[in-house]
């Protein structure tokens, strides 16, 4: 399962829509998002998704964490997003 990396601009439906699809298909996402305007796409994402999963009778938690990724060299604090059935 790969992370659903977000970004400042990213559409937050279509976020929405993979954490969805990711959580239907393997019972777990994990979110990724570097930066405020990321982070607020990225749990704006997470409170459409957690509405389609609803639908569906599926009831979510997020976890959140930080952690270290390495980006062209340098190493940066990003948020991480676990989200899971509860």
């Amino acid at each position: 399962m790969d992370v659903i990396k977000v970004k400042a601009n990213s559409r937050t439906a279509a976020v929405a829509g993979a954490i969805a699809g990711v959580v239907r298909e393997h019972h777990r996402a994990e979110v990724q998002a570097i930066g405020a305007g990321a982070i607020n796409q990225a749990v704006k994402a997470l409170v459409l998704a957690t509405g389609y999963l609803a639908e569906d009778g599926i009831a979510v938690v997020c976890i959140p964490q930080f952690v270290d990724v390495d980006i062209d060299g340098k190493v940066r604090t990003a948020i991480k997003l676990n989200v899971e059935p509860r």
